[in-house]
């Protein structure tokens, strides 16, 4: 007697009826797919989520395994509403599954627990597959020192290879994949995330899937968001301890006692992952509570540090729940968006010990990426320490504290105003200084020259020529567009006058009765020409 099973969309995602046949070990058969499964699949597919093109996948296999004679199949049920399959996480689909399996006294298939469980509840004959796994396929692209893999339809499959900060890109082979092959290796990945425990979906858009797995974040890109199929696997090489850094006891006692803002920056692939999670374990160890916010998670850290998410789809609502939580130290990696910035900075508002991840190319360029996200009186409560890394180790460190005072290189006692000192951590010099003056926000280079005086840092670029408008209120310096949005010397000549950082339009306003304004006006009147470098 031919028996009767009824898959539900775990089962045929996961490949599993077609490698079982193909192994004789599922014969005599009738598979009777409900075509509320069809239609799950199929919404998946047509929203390019990953998950949907490994169902389309299957069951193009199950049909060519039915018209090789090898199984009967078909397609019973009616097909759900537009309603149930929005609502297919909430259970519906798997309802009307279940419902079909009951209807025809047939053995439903799941890898899905729940479903399982729900199954047997209402009297079905179920069969759960726990799904062995063995050795992913993208693992094979993997060998000593390779921290990231890049796969792309038609073209040699390239891997990074090195330590960090001294990356090469090399060749894997000669031969280009094929779109075949890269459908084959994303569905392998795809159905892990099913039944792994270690394994899930972070991000599934149309076009765009990331999973984290295990050790290796891995990111499917396929058309119209990418021109070509694409997988890209990263894994850390090394798991660091906050020892292997030779952190300086001075460095050590900041981090043990009174750090509690702390930036980790750096460029794309120095490490400053890997020290976040060295840090983090540093903390754990002192009997901290400590987690993390991830998007994607990919810290490499203990079980007895949670590792927290975007909460359905918003770290505003991942970061609601850490002030319930109330942990001493929340590692946040990384910093992108404005909305991370100002999660950060609640969160540190409310008491909690803040690690945030940035990229940077200099120091200094963590700390003004709060400026405009932050009130800049607020931002050294934020952040009070910043870790630079580079090539794998600390290269620098920074140290903040707000004062009022003169700025630097001012001479009036009335220009005093609340000042943001950038030092230089180890040594204690004064490096830069971050104010606002008039309508602008200036981040000033400066270089001690002996004790108790200061000057600010010239440097020898080409000079550029600024032209002037002059309204009633306002002198506005007009620079030349490469160097909008930066922060700029003015000269005289070749005197320096001020440093400034200009807009985005490329312009800077300078009120007329401002110290600024009477030093243009003095210098307008000796006919000197105003430049910038």
């Amino acid at each position: 007697m031919t028996k009767i099973i009824v898959p539900d969309t775990s089962i045929i995602i996961e490949g599993w009826l077609s490698r079982k046949i193909r192994e004789n070990k599922l014969s005599n058969v009738k598979i009777a797919i409900p075509n509320a499964v069809i239609a799950e699949i199929e919404y998946q597919a047509n929203i390019g989520k990953a998950v949907g093109y490994a169902g389309l996948e299957e069951l193009k296999k199950l049909r060519k395994l039915a018209e090789e004679n090898k199984i009967e199949l078909e397609f019973v049920g009616e097909r759900p509403d537009p309603g149930q399959i929005k609502y297919a996480s909430k259970g519906e689909i798997d309802a009307l599954i279940r419902r079909q399996a009951k209807e025809l006294n047939a053995k439903l298939i799941t890898s899905d627990h729940i479903q399982a469980s729900l199954a047997k509840i209402e009297g079905i004959e179920t069969e759960y597959i726990k799904i062995k796994r063995k050795r992913i396929k993208i693992e094979d692209f993997f060998s000593e020192n390779v921290m990231s893999v890049h796969l792309k339809e038609g073209v040699p499959p390239l891997a990074k290879r090195g330590t960090p900060g001294h990356w090469e890109l090399v060749k894997i082979r000669e031969d280009p994949v094929s779109l075949e092959e890269l459908q084959s290796i994303a569905m392998d990945i795809i159905e892990r995330t099913r039944s792994e425990k270690d394994a899930f979906i972070e991000i599934d858009e149309p076009g765009a899937t990331v999973v984290q797995m295990g050790e290796y974040r891995i990111a499917i890109a396929r058309p119209p968001f990418s021109d070509g199929m694409e997988i890209t696997a990263v894994r850390p090489l090394v798991k660091m301890t906050i020892n292997d850094y030779n952190v300086s006891d001075r460095l050590l006692k900041r981090l043990k006692e009174r750090a509690e803002g702390i930036l980790i920056a750096g460029p794309p692939g120095a490490g400053k992952s890997t020290f976040a999670s060295a840090l983090a374990e540093f903390y754990s160890s002192m009997n901290k509570i400590v987690k993390t916010i991830e998007k994607p998670r990919d810290l490499q850290v203990g079980p007895d540090i949670t590792q927290y998410t975007a909460l359905k789809g918003s770290l505003e609502k991942t970061a609601d729940v850490l002030l319930l939580v109330r942990p001493d130290y929340c590692i946040f990696d990384e910093l992108r968006k404005t909305r991370d910035f100002k999660i950060f900075a609640d969160l540190r508002f409310a008491g909690v010990g803040m690690i945030g991840v940035v990229h940077a190319t200099q120091a200094i360029d963590a700390i003004q990426r709060f400026i405009g996200r932050v009130d800049l009186g607020l931002i050294s409560r934020v952040i009070d320490t910043v870790i630079f890394i580079k090539g794998g180790r600390i290269e620098k460190v920074y140290s903040l504290n707000l004062t009022v005072k003169v700025p630097s290189g001012m001479t009036e006692r009335d220009l005093a105003r609340p000042v943001i000192e950038v030092r230089d951590f180890e040594k204690g010099g004064l490096e830069y200084e971050i104010y606002v003056f008039g309508e602008q926000v200036v981040v000033s280079p400066i270089k001690e020259v002996k004790k108790g005086k200061v000057r600010r840092e010239v440097t020898k670029r080409e000079k550029l020529p600024v032209e002037i408008d002059i309204t009633r209120k306002y002198y506005i310096l007009l620079v030349p567009p490469p160097l909008a949005r930066k922060l700029v010397n003015f000269y005289a000549d070749q005197d320096l006058l001020f440093a400034v950082k200009v807009g985005k339009r490329g312009e800077v306003r300078i009120r007329k009765n401002s110290n600024y304004g009477k030093i243009l006006e003095e210098v307008l009147k000796q006919g000197k020409k105003i430049y910038a470098d």
